[in-house]
């Protein structure tokens, strides 16, 4: 049976107290081919014990991650399943914790949809929207294992793709780039270079000249402003409007033309003129680069903000990536974005409302896959909440076709590392509940003090490179060069995902900048210096968000390295199960 079949449901779904009609489900173990053990469920007693009762279920979920991310057709849990099985014309929000498996069920959804609903996807197609190119890497074997080799993966930078990024804004200008009234500021910025009809609009033909008075041009102007469509189309029907306006003034004075007359009107020289004065054919890029120089729309302070001495011509500008963003919602107002069947947004708490914008105008008749962990929002301009972030994407909690759900239980991450992670949620996430490890391994987590953390943190590596599966060396992004070079020297073989990685030689040992970690998974993890990872960010939130982020792509054991002191949230406490601390 395939697993996305109807039929298959019940293995995933029943349980004790939701049966199903089930009363015994097997599970076996395969190796390179080889049936080595199974193992029978009778569907009776305590469900929440179904997870440790499953010794094959464990061992799965806990096996070594080498490569790419696998599929978890083998692991599915109940309320997995239900957020695979949505319908298609329901827009899932997922609020995960770190290893509740959010990724793989945004992806697995993507493949249930497609065997369902085959025909109709097929043709409008399905979107992967991921944080980075590395993160991409990471997931795009999933899908081509699960059947699925048409689905596209890009990231937001890739899907507003209207120049190269030739510069890079503060904080504060990319954070006011991204804010939603920017939207509004370039709509009125855009509308504005259509112009008040001051003088009438006089068509030669023949040995007459027919003229229509400028507020009959105006009202048509208005007429077309208020129809909600686009200002290309818009001014697409404008030669028609003003030719039919023509066609009437002639039936007036008793001739009796035809559609040819009019469109042979609408094409005339004096119309054409006419439109190219009052509804001129502008480009995204002369309209931002407008904003950009003037301000218009935005007060004092803002202006001076944007204003950074532009270019005399929208050719020679450079555009930083907020400035990107902004050239699609113009492109979008001149011409309306295709859309898509459906879109899978990973990662999505990071993203400005502008970008959430850019993400759901492809959607605008679909639905989407959101997937992501406010606590892990590590951006300047991150949404404060998932309600916001959906309406952003055109998508209303409100209404009985957009679903939030909450995965909280645990299968990457072990119990001794989230138990450590989650010190921070007080100070960084109040009020967002912690997440369950669910595995019986609590893993190892080894706190080590050195003088050089440096040195430290390839020693760790050494040690964790001992352990079977992947090794990820997460350091500060300042650090990378110095830690690859140390890692070199003491000759440990290595790869450096720096967020746009393609090489295809896959190795275990992997140093990874802080800003690129997150939707990654390691069996080993050492972080290297946590107080120079959190300082690296603009304020004190964001820089626990990032340590958080880090802190929790440990499968199996966690070494955080420091020599300077850990973060007052992380420091002092009851030693949990699984860790220990020792200086070098």
């Amino acid at each position: 049976m395939d697993w996305r079949a109807e039929v298959s449901t019940a293995f995933y779904r029943a349980s004790p107290t939701e049966p199903m009609g089930v009363v015994r489900r097997r599970r076996f173990g395969v190796e390179g081919g080889e049936l080595t053990a199974f193992e029978d469920e009778l569907l009776t007693g305590d469900a929440s014990e179904t997870l440790s009762r499953s010794r094959i279920l464990a061992r799965e979920i806990e096996r070594p991650r080498i490569g790419p991310m696998r599929d978890i057709v083998a692991t599915i849990q109940p309320e997995q399943d239900e957020i695979v099985r949505a319908d298609v014309s329901t827009t899932i929000c997922v609020q995960g914790a770190p290893g509740t498996g959010k990724t793989a069920v945004g992806l697995h959804r993507a493949a249930w949809l497609l065997y369902a609903f085959r025909d109709r996807l097929s043709r409008s197609g399905v979107l992967v929207v991921g944080p980075n190119r590395a993160f991409l890497e990471h997931v795009g074997a999933v899908l081509p294992s699960l059947g699925e080799v048409t689905v596209r993966h890009t990231t937001v930078e890739e899907l507003v793709d209207h120049g190269r990024v030739r510069a890079t804004d503060p904080p504060e200008v990319a954070r006011l780039k991204g804010e939603a009234r920017m939207a509004q500021v370039l709509r009125g910025a855009l509308w504005a270079h259509v112009r008040p009809a001051t003088e009438p609009l006089v068509v030669p033909r023949g040995s007459r000249r027919w003229r229509v008075p400028a507020y009959e041009v105006q009202d048509i102007l208005d007429e077309l402003r208020t129809r909600g469509v686009r200002y290309s189309a818009a001014r697409a029907m404008l030669p028609q409007r003003l030719a039919h306006a023509v066609l009437v003034a002639m039936e007036r004075s008793g001739d009796s033309p035809d559609d040819r007359v009019q469109d042979a009107v609408a094409r005339s020289a004096a119309v054409r003129a006419y439109v190219r004065q009052v509804w001129p054919e502008v480009t995204p890029q002369a309209v931002l680069h407008h904003v950009l120089a003037t301000g218009d729309g935005l007060d004092g302070d803002q202006r001076a903000m944007v204003w950074d001495k532009p270019s005399r011509t929208p050719g020679g500008a450079r555009w930083s990536a907020a400035d990107l963003v902004l050239l699609d919602e113009l492109a979008d107002l001149l011409e309306r974005t295709p859309s898509l069947g459906h879109v899978v947004l990973d990662e999505a708490q990071d993203l400005s409302p502008m970008q959430l914008r850019a993400v759901g105008r492809r959607a605008s008749t679909g639905s989407l896959t959101v997937l992501g962990d406010i606590a892990q929002g590590t951006t300047p301009w991150a949404t404060g909440s998932w309600e916001e972030s959906l309406s952003h994407l055109g998508k209303d909690l409100g209404t009985g076709s957009v679903h939030l759900e909450v995965l909280d239980r645990g299968f990457r991450v072990p119990g001794a590392v989230i138990g450590y992670a989650a010190r921070l949620l007080p100070h960084m996430a109040p009020g967002l509940g912690a997440p369950r490890s669910v595995r019986s391994d609590p893993g190892r987590l080894d706190l080590v003090a050195t003088t050089d953390a440096v040195a430290g943190g390839v020693r760790a590596a050494r040690e964790a490179s001992a352990h079977e599966g992947s090794v990820g060396v997460i350091v500060p992004d300042a650090w990378v060069g110095r830690v690859a070079a140390a890692m070199a020297a003491a000759g440990l073989e290595h790869e450096v995902l720096d967020g746009s990685h393609a090489e295809e030689r896959i190795l275990p040992l992997h140093v990874v900048p802080a800003t690129v970690a997150k939707g990654l998974e390691f069996d080993q993890v050492v972080v290297v210096e946590p107080a120079a990872i959190a300082a690296a960010e603009p304020d004190v939130r964001s820089g626990l968000r990032r340590l958080y982020v880090v802190l929790t792509r440990a499968v199996s054991g966690l070494t955080v390295v420091h020599a300077e002191p850990l973060p007052e949230a992380l420091a002092g406490g009851e030693v949990e199960a699984g860790r220990t601390a020792r200086a070098r």
